[in-house]
């Protein structure tokens, strides 16, 4: 879509994605680097081996993941409590924008789901963030005259996910989302006002966009800009962009 743009679109395309974090154990332990495999927790939130087959086959994950370029899902990936990545995350958008911590998001699912690291192991999270956001920062650099900050090292990430920065805020989104009836992901909430389901075709989402990009405008921005602690102008700069894609691509 953002490589072709309708020819008498109002403004030019471009999204802005803020991760609201969610969690799907929060039960599990923050100090424990992982809980159980995926496969293990999956199993028993089904009801056992059956239930959890007749699941991965009413959703297609698999045929999806495919279709996605993910031909692999490592189903005895390492299950953890997620606060520290969510943590990570939020702060790296903050400091370096959207952009830099939609990348380093993309680079962490490969992390979790294909490679099955644990999002709670901080020493590893560290050393992947890092580099990530090295090439990251790099590669905006070249394209643009943006100015960043100084870039983070392994020790400091640590110092930062040992800590609680960015606990409340999170904290704060989750209780958002239950008052707004968010009980599972993934969800996106597009415009500050239309849910939709995160497992909805492609093609919904395209037709959402189009709609916008004919219009020229949105109802309205992200509703978890100021709990979350995200800056208007962090979230104006965008996070996807045709540019991006390009370099990306």
């Amino acid at each position: 879509m953002l490589s072709n743009p309708l020819p008498d679109a109002p403004k030019k395309l471009i999204f802005s994605v803020l991760r609201v974090p969610f969690l799907l154990e929060p039960h599990y332990n923050e100090n424990n680097e992982f809980i159980e495999t995926n496969r293990q927790r999956l199993i028993k939130k089904w009801g056992g081996k059956s239930g959890w087959e007749e699941q991965k086959h009413r959703h297609n994950l698999k045929g999806r993941g495919l279709r996605a370029g993910i031909p692999h899902f490592n189903l005895d990936r390492k299950a953890s409590n997620t606060m520290a990545s969510h943590r990570l995350v939020q702060y790296v958008g903050k400091k370096y924008g959207l952009e830099i911590s939609e990348g380093l998001y993309d680079r962490l699912n490969i992390y979790h789901f294909v490679e099955g690291h644990a999002l709670n192991d901080k020493p590893l999270l560290a050393e992947v963030a890092v580099d990530e956001i090295t090439k990251l920062v790099s590669a905006a650099e070249k394209r643009s005259d943006t100015s960043f900050p100084t870039l983070m090292t392994v020790s400091e990430i640590l110092d930062f996910l040992d800590g609680d920065e960015g606990t409340s805020e999170i904290h704060d989104a989750l209780k958002r989302l239950d008052e707004i009836g968010v009980h599972g992901i993934p969800k996106f909430i597009i415009g500050g006002k239309r849910l939709v389901d995160g497992a909805a075709e492609p093609q919904m989402f395209v037709d959402i966009f189009r709609d916008i990009e004919r219009r020229g405008t949105i109802y309205g921005g992200p509703i978890f800009g100021n709990i979350l602690g995200v800056d208007n102008e962090t979230v104006t700069r965008g996070s996807h962009s045709a540019q991006i894609l390009n370099d990306v691509a």
